[in-house]
């Protein structure tokens, strides 16, 4: 069952929300605004990094790889060819002649009045008030 306080807690929940994202936003703004003019005046210039010396590394023989022997292949097993078998001769089939479709008698619908709805009675409409405004006075 649905407490009774549901709703205007949902309701409550929502205007914190907003009020909260508006918040957030114009205080972004403003730090955008602010930012780059109060970075620049409160800190210097990043002084030049001077470029290091690349180390001198001696230069290593490069290993010898031994070659490694080539892996030898059992061989295969031979296979004995089997013969084809002989593919069967499938039956000719003889033509089945048409049948000839009896014509079907003609069905007799019995016409059926159409039905008709009794007309409507006129609907009167009570006479519309007449209504004046008061006059105001300039």
């Amino acid at each position: 069952m649905v407490s009774s306080y549901t709703k205007p807690s949902i309701l409550l929940l929502a205007a914190v929300l907003l009020l909260s994202c508006s918040s957030m936003g114009s205080a972004a703004r403003y730090l955008e605004e602010a930012a780059p003019s109060a970075a620049a005046a409160e800190h210097p210039a990043h002084p030049a990094v001077p470029e290091l010396p690349k180390p001198e590394l001696p230069e290593l023989p490069h290993p010898v790889v031994p070659e490694l022997p080539k892996p030898e292949l059992p061989e295969m097993p031979k296979v004995p060819e089997l013969p084809h078998p002989a593919v069967p001769e499938l039956p000719k089939m003889t033509e089945v002649p048409h049948l000839a479709v009896p014509e079907l008698p003609k069905l007799e619908v019995p016409e059926i009045p159409k039905p008709e709805l009794p007309p409507l009675p006129k609907v009167e409409l009570p006479p519309k008030p007449e209504f004046h405004l008061p006059e105001t006075k300039p």
